[in-house]
């Protein structure tokens, strides 16, 4: 144990640095737990009702400019391994706190909705279980039980992330071996998988299920968070970013066939628990009963997989901007026995929960609207909105910090993946306006953060010490706001 660590956790108010744990094998499954879980067992039906039986391109397409934009974040991962993620890349390449600040504030709000999403897709497949808890409870409990996990340690968090992905990968070879075992029958009539059943253009069809599908493929921001926990972050980032995304990629272009093959687009756009339809169908000689409680449960860990990845982040969002002086450093305390960042995680709890509530109370108040949709339609307009800027730092930064193990992105790539994040981000919003008023009122949350840091905050870091650096010193920011 080093001086410095030693000083750490002499005090209970000392800054101390998170703890190097994740191996590269873990990270993997970390990337493809988190993208997988949400997509194809969550989405999917709300991307087939944009396309149409050929909704598997819009995945094909999603993944596509999700992995360009990864290409880029594993090259400033591996520049600067820091938990800080997309905010530090964007202060390293343009110098402007103000706007560090917003994109590190637009991803923690992506992150609260797509909890607050991923939760109540978690009920939908909970209640097939057991249809009696009102679905608000069972979210709420569901989010409690992982904001648990989360606090006990980031090591434990991670081995049973990738225990459930185990498990969730089950569950699609479930669906894609029905598929086979269709397809052997005879019955398939794959004329299915090339029909656009849409009132618009196949090209507007494909960006409007992209913009959906979009929502499953941003595993890699998530893992940027926990890059200062990572062994051998130049090694272990670019082999599990880049081999998570094309692993699910493939298996969401399986899976996305199979199920427009076996049911259908209406079908699985009309239903609340889109993938089970697979099942319920009955292709398989094995009791129907037993396939459906047992890929309801299925689901259930699949979500679950990629809402712990959402509540792993959120407080480590929180840990690094108190350590960079721009929300209060009561942010930046560890638990002293977990080393959990656990004001953080009871915060980032406390405001999916609010989300959940509210946003059950416009939908029983005949707000006209799916909350899971909207939910990931607010997601996904922030998380384009940093992509794009992550991409512009990317190129920026060309040439600079570089060493031997540093990973460079080719750069015809980024230049498509700036185009594609654009031409999604404004599709969105044009579509749907409305999200932007949401995504407004999960900002105002950081700058209440940064209003209450700016005016109460102490700055006694000492003159050596950058933001952002360990030091043994009291912690920085509004202790008691």
């Amino acid at each position: 144990m080093t001086s410095s660590q030693t000083a750490d956790r002499s005090s209970p108010d000392a800054e101390v640095e998170l703890t190097r744990s994740i191996t590269g094998r873990l990270l993997f499954f970390y990337v493809l737990g988190d993208v997988l879980g949400s997509g194809i067992y969550v989405l999917i039906g709300s991307v087939a009702g944009e396309v149409g039986g050929a909704f598997w391109i819009a995945f094909a397409v999603g993944v596509s400019v999700a992995a360009i934009t990864g290409l880029a974040y594993a090259e400033l991962a591996t520049k600067y391994p820091k938990a800080a993620g997309a905010a530090l890349y964007l202060y390293k390449a343009f110098g402007n706190r103000p706007l560090a600040f917003l994109v590190t504030v637009s991803f923690l709000s992506a992150s609260f909705a797509a909890a607050g999403s991923l939760s109540v897709g978690f009920a939908r497949y909970f209640l097939e279980l057991w249809d009696v808890p009102p679905a608000l409870l069972v979210a709420l409990l569901f989010l409690l039980v992982l904001t648990i996990i989360n606090f006990i340690g980031i090591t434990e968090s991670v081995v049973v992330n990738m225990v459930m992905t185990i498990v969730e990968l089950s569950g699609l070879v479930i669906v894609v071996g029905i598929g086979i075992w269709f397809v052997a029958q005879g019955d398939a009539d794959f004329g299915r998988i090339t029909e656009f059943e849409t009132t618009t253009t196949p090209i507007f069809a494909i960006i409007a299920g992209v913009a959906l599908a979009f929502f499953a493929m941003t595993g890699f921001e998530n893992v940027a968070n926990v890059a200062e926990e990572t062994v051998d972050p130049q090694r272990s980032f670019p082999r599990a970013l880049i081999g998570g995304m094309v692993a699910a990629g493939v298996i969401y272009v399986l899976v996305a066939i199979t199920a427009s093959l076996v049911v259908g687009a209406k079908d699985l756009a009309a239903s609340d628990a889109a993938l089970l339809e697979v099942v319920k169908a009955d292709i398989i000689p094995v009791p129907l009963g037993f396939m459906t409680t047992l890929f309801a449960i299925i689901a259930c860990i699949a979500i679950t997989n990629t809402t712990l990845v959402a509540v792993v982040t959120q407080p480590r969002i929180l840990y690094g901007m108190a350590r960079e002086d721009v929300v209060p450093g009561v942010f930046a305390k560890l638990h002293p026995g977990r080393r959990s960042p656990w004001v953080g995680l009871i915060f980032s709890a406390l405001v999916v929960a609010a989300l959940l509530v509210i946003g059950t109370l416009v939908v029983e108040a005949g707000g006209g609207i799916d909350l899971i949709a909207r939910l990931a339609t607010v997601t996904v307009v922030l998380l384009l909105f940093i992509y794009f800027l992550v991409i512009l730092a990317a190129l920026k930064l060309s040439g600079q910090d570089v060493t031997d193990q540093t990973f460079r992105a080719p750069r015809p790539l980024l230049y498509v993946g700036l185009i594609g994040n654009i031409v999604l981000l404004g599709y969105v919003v044009v579509d749907d306006p409305t999200s932007v008023v949401w995504c407004a009122g999960l900002l105002a949350i950081g700058g209440v953060l940064f209003l209450l840091e700016h005016f109460f905050g102490r700055r006694n870091r000492p003159p050596t010490a950058a933001p952002g650096d360990p030091t043994t010193t009291t912690t920085t920011g509004a202790e008691g706001a």
